[in-house]
């Protein structure tokens, strides 16, 4: 069996639910929607199962520690399944958000409110931060613990003011995925 490509995104509540749900649909991917919730409310080894049974790539995953500090449920499971050998991790969406703790990580590149990359972090509403190359949120500490080959920035998915709301597309979040899978190969090597 070939490994399954996978995108995880480090948010699962329900605005990120709907916009990951209809930016999959946009490009032809899969959501793998029960792993949504505040916090992830699945073990690693049956967010696997669920990959496995998705009918097609790219996979798209959601994290979600609900604030809590250090390893939580989300970032247990996510590096679970980035370790198993059946899955290809292609990249992640890390989600900026208010966290009261001071978890961070290495982003490539970031995606503003206005849809312009940049070097610079954002924050939960989008706006670039002053640290480049790094974004704060609750579930993305574990991010530089795996092998993760691109992490695109962005603002609290689904919202940023409407900006990136599902009923007008959610064009930061699509712009994210789009420049991940291009970044990745994913295109090159679709019909493998």
């Amino acid at each position: 069996m070939n490994k399954r490509r996978v995108i995880f995104v480090t948010d699962g509540d329900l605005y990120a639910q709907k916009a990951i749900e209809k930016v999959a649909s946009d490009i032809g991917g899969r959501c793998i929607s029960q792993s949504a919730g505040n916090p992830t409310p699945l073990a690693g080894y049956e967010i696997v199962s669920l990959i496995k049974e998705a009918p097609h790539d790219p996979i798209f995953v959601m994290f979600d520690d609900s604030g809590f500090p250090g390893e939580g449920y989300g970032e247990l499971a996510m590096q679970a399944v980035a370790e198993d050998e059946d899955v290809e991790l292609l990249g992640a969406i890390a989600v900026a958000s208010r966290t009261h703790f001071s978890e961070w990580t290495r982003v490539d590149v970031s995606i503003d409110r206005d849809g312009e990359l940049t070097h610079f972090g954002v924050d939960k509403n989008g706006f670039a931060d002053m640290e480049p190359g790094r974004i704060d949120g609750d579930t993305v500490s574990i991010l530089d613990k795996l092998n993760v080959p691109i992490i695109i920035g962005v603002g609290d998915i689904g919202k940023m003011s409407g900006l990136d709301d599902p009923e007008v597309g959610s064009p930061i979040t699509l712009k994210a995925v789009q420049i991940l899978l291009e970044r990745s190969g994913f295109y090159d090597n679709k019909n493998e």
